[in-house]
């Protein structure tokens, strides 16, 4: 299936086997690549991007963070991003939009001018063999001894593609701990979030996540909050110690592919009832939403040209 995909590079759309860079290149040697996956779902008017303002919004906020010139505007990046969705024909599945530099370079200093821009579109079960979430069977998690990173050594409301050393070592962690994901701590042993998903708790009928600062500034996470207040549940932003999670009613992990992760046991911990009933509502809400069935949130979906 990959070989049937096109790449958007600079402007023109290549095939899958030309999607290549020199090992030399700035990107590959000093991590210099910052990115964005964006998902996109069928709905009766056609596929449909989710959030693309917001996601190219945050694209831009790395890059400005970074100092790193992107060689679009705004508009541009979001006919980008749905023209390459339009090009390969699917009606759901992944967008990965990835920034970097092409040219070959010793240095730690960034070659000058614009930023090379790349963007896939990708079933990830035809392509890529990942087997569908469960929402049902949830997932293990412990909380790693790996910290994440300090936020005034890196900006960390940056997703750049070196930030996620961070995270792999976690997440390799966890693996070798026997659950599927890791939560991480900030420096000072808060809670802080997981190697690519944000982390919510219920406690007291209340959802509750890290706020930011030390942690990504995630679409997934930002939805999540707008929808639980939006269908009446109390959602708080706060710096939380990890004993929280033995006392916490629901525990869940929140992404882009998957939207929400519920946690059925935490480092030893079982959480019977997972998934619990406020993941459970905010869950069932992403889907009608996601599918262009919840009116008071149409805005929140880039139709597909062409759709």
């Amino acid at each position: 299936m990959l070989r049937e995909r096109r790449i958007y590079r600079n402007g023109d759309f290549i095939g899958w086997e030309e999607a290549t860079v020199h090992l030399m290149s700035h990107s590959v040697a000093r991590g210099t690549t910052i990115f964005e996956v964006i998902r996109f779902d069928a709905t009766e008017r056609g596929p449909a991007v989710f959030r693309l303002h917001d996601h190219i919004a945050r694209f831009e906020n790395s890059a400005r963070l970074l100092a790193m010139r992107l060689p679009l505007d705004h508009d541009a990046l979001c006919r980008a991003v749905a023209g390459t969705v339009a090009r390969n024909g699917l009606e759901r599945g992944i967008v990965k939009l990835v920034g970097y530099h092409a040219a070959p370079k010793l240095d730690v200093l960034p070659p000058e001018g614009a930023l090379d821009l790349a963007v896939f579109v990708l079933d990830p079960v035809a392509d890529l063999g990942l087997l569908p979430f469960d929402f049902e069977a949830g997932v293990t998690a412990v909380v790693a001894e790996t910290r994440k990173l300090d936020p005034r050594t890196v900006p960390v409301s940056a997703k750049a593609a070196a930030h996620y050393l961070n995270g792999m070592i976690a997440a390799l962690e966890a693996r070798r701990r026997g659950a599927d994901l890791a939560v991480l701590l900030d420096p000072e042993g808060f809670l802080a979030e997981g190697p690519t998903e944000s982390l919510f708790l219920v406690s007291g009928g209340a959802l509750r996540t890290a706020p930011l600062g030390g942690v990504l500034d995630s679409i997934t996470r930002r939805s999540l909050l707008e929808v639980a207040r939006h269908i009446g549940l109390e959602a708080r932003e706060e710096r939380m110690r990890p004993e929280r999670l033995l006392e916490a009613e629901e525990v869940f992990f929140a992404n882009t592919p998957f939207q929400v992760i519920p946690v059925r046991r935490i480092d030893g911990r079982k959480l019977p009832d997972a998934p619990g009933p406020v993941a459970r509502r905010l869950h069932e809400a992403l889907q009608r939403i996601v599918s262009g069935r919840e009116p008071a949130f149409a805005s929140w979906l880039y139709p597909v040209p062409g759709s």
